[in-house]
């Protein structure tokens, strides 16, 4: 751990002597984003080893679940962190949901009969959830992260429910331009979420390869990090697609981000890592634009 910290250090280094080349469109940035920060103990501790590491993360907070209030007196230690709003509509485990902001009977449509979010975005929209509600309890989730202490630097969404149809990703627009936010995804990131899906054994693996194949431009990505303990354990994804020993491959997941050879490719290739509040400070929110790539 103690050569990891140093190898960090060094990057950082890198990153705050960067002269203009390093500024240049042929340099190339990679930005990790932690997401569901706030959903458990186990995530919050996994993305703290990540932090503790001193390696550059951005992380997405779900501040409707039960545990973001620990993963702010997390992240209000560390202000270098960038932080976003992980807006969130569903809750997908059997047996540990949550519900809105709000309040179940102040968004009657986007609540289960025991007033929790629905698991599925399938089951969320069967429900025909009222726009005016879903904007209601989105901005009640910013405020709640903007009221929180921390500086909040951009948005995103869990499970995509909040972008699901064209009228809800402009509502998203308007609300991260009301707020003053970046959204993940309009600042011309190439998309990666690699480890994922990568089989059991194959995570460090997958993650090293794409690292060193990394072409330049903003390379963005996406984790979820835990730990293989009871609590994610007795979880069980409610939707078909949730992977089975979720728990063994969030903590895989974190593993491969503190394998000791990743910060040796970055330096190797010169590789600087950034937040999503350095990619914002870089370009600005005026150059945000709307994925080419969304279709409805």
């Amino acid at each position: 751990m103690i050569a990891f910290k140093s190898l960090c250090i060094a990057i950082f280094l890198l990153l705050s002597t960067s002269g203009p080349a390093a500024r240049d469109a042929a340099q190339t940035y990679y930005l990790m984003r932690c997401d569901d920060m706030g959903m458990c103990h186990a995530v919050n501790t996994a993305v703290k080893r990540i932090i503790d590491s001193r390696l550059p993360i951005s992380v997405s907070v779900m501040f409707a679940c039960p545990w973001y209030q620990e993963a702010v007196s997390i992240l209000r230690q560390h202000p270098e962190v960038g932080v976003g709003v992980h807006l969130t509509l569903n809750a997908e485990w059997e047996n540990y949901r949550w519900g809105p902001v709000m309040g179940r009977e102040a968004v009657p449509t986007l609540v289960d009969s025991a007033g929790y979010f629905f698991p599925s975005r399938a089951a969320l929209f069967a429900n025909q959830p009222k726009m005016e509600e879903i904007e209601n309890e989105c901005r009640a989730q910013i405020r709640r992260a903007l009221n929180s202490g921390i500086r909040i630097d951009y948005i995103d969404t869990h499970m995509g429910a909040a972008v699901q149809t064209l009228p809800l990703r402009e509502m998203v627009e308007r609300l991260a331009k009301e707020y003053g936010l970046g959204i993940s995804g309009y600042l011309g990131e190439k998309y990666s979420n690699i480890t994922y899906s990568a089989p059991l054994g194959s995570k460090s693996d997958s993650l090293l390869s794409h690292v060193r194949n990394l072409e330049p431009g903003v390379n963005l990505q996406v984790l979820h990090v835990g730990l293989d303990v009871p609590e994610m354990q007795a979880l069980k994804d409610l939707n078909p697609f949730g992977l089975t020993e979720m728990s063994r491959h969030r903590e895989e997941e974190l593993e491969s981000v503190l394998h000791p050879d990743l910060p040796k490719i970055l330096i190797k290739r010169g590789i600087i890592p950034i937040t999503y509040r350095d990619l914002i400070n870089r370009v600005g929110l005026s150059s945000m634009h709307r994925p080419d790539d969304v279709e409805y």
